[in-house]
């Protein structure tokens, strides 16, 4: 191997890179000191969760801050957000998550083991249903082993959607489990899973004819199986269908008419 040759380095250069990496310290030293502060003053804000998203940029390793994201997420987004903004931030987190666990492996080393993790995301979902942050730690744990080929993903997702079957009968306007049903679905969904899940959600309808929840997830995957429809009579019947749902919904929940609307155009 043939030897590397250095350039020796002018003391002006040296001096600019000292300035740069000075500046760099400083950079960080100032960004850490803001969110640090805001994490005391329990300053839940979309401000605060992207002063995090900054830092954790710069330094993954600052598990502090990580928790602190956390606790933006449950005390801040899941309070009032929309279901399409939760589900919008948690897809943008779990990417940069699983980023971070990419570039920076040893990540891991420091949390729960992951089998671990799954057994106390299924005993709190257990206790209650409603537990978001519960429900989106599973979705990153699972991720994470399939990932891994840890874990029989086929398998692993039918025993996710059986215990969905419970917790959507348990309580059909629960926030949180239409969420991570979404999230398993996904948008890519098979059309004989989409069409199997519209049925199962149908047939809880049929019990719960008031349930928003219900049509507008009949309504998100019926628009899903309209973008992969080829026939023009499979396409004209499913547009008439999530109209007169979201006509229902208009009346049902009147404080998201425009959007409700807005879905109606669309068809």
């Amino acid at each position: 191997m043939h030897a590397v040759k250095r350039t020796r380095q002018t003391t002006e250069e040296r001096e600019a890179r000292k300035r740069r990496e000075q500046s760099k310290i400083e950079e960080f030293t100032n960004l850490s000191e803001r969110v640090l502060s805001r994490k005391k003053a329990r300053d839940w804000s979309h401000d605060a969760f992207d002063l995090t998203t900054r830092l954790l940029q710069v330094n993954p390793e600052f598990y502090t801050i990580w928790n602190y994201r956390r606790n933006i997420f449950i005390n801040g987004f899941f309070v009032n957000s929309l279901p399409e903004d939760i589900k919008n931030v948690l897809t943008d987190d779990l990417a940069m998550t699983m980023s971070a666990l990419k570039a920076h492996p040893k990540l891991g080393s420091h949390a729960k083991p992951e089998s671990a993790e799954l057994a106390y995301t299924s005993r709190k979902i257990e206790a209650n249903f409603s537990n978001f942050s519960a429900w989106h730690q599973r979705s990153k744990t699972l991720t994470s082993l399939w990932e891994q080929g840890k874990l029989d993903e086929s398998k692993s997702r039918e025993e996710e959607f059986e215990l969905l079957r419970n917790a959507m009968y348990t309580d059909p306007n629960d926030q949180s489990v239409w969420m991570y049903h979404r999230w398993l679905v996904g948008t890519d969904g098979s059309t004989e899973l989409l069409e199997r899940e519209i049925a199962a959600i149908q047939e809880l309808l049929d019990e719960q004819p008031d349930s928003t929840w219900c049509m507008e997830s009949i309504v998100h995957y019926k628009l899903l199986l309209l973008k992969k429809s080829s026939s023009d009579s499979q396409r004209s019947l499913l547009s008439k269908e999530c109209g007169l749902l979201l006509k229902r919904l208009q009346d049902l929940d009147s404080a998201r008419r425009r959007r409700y609307q807005d879905l109606g155009l669309s068809l």
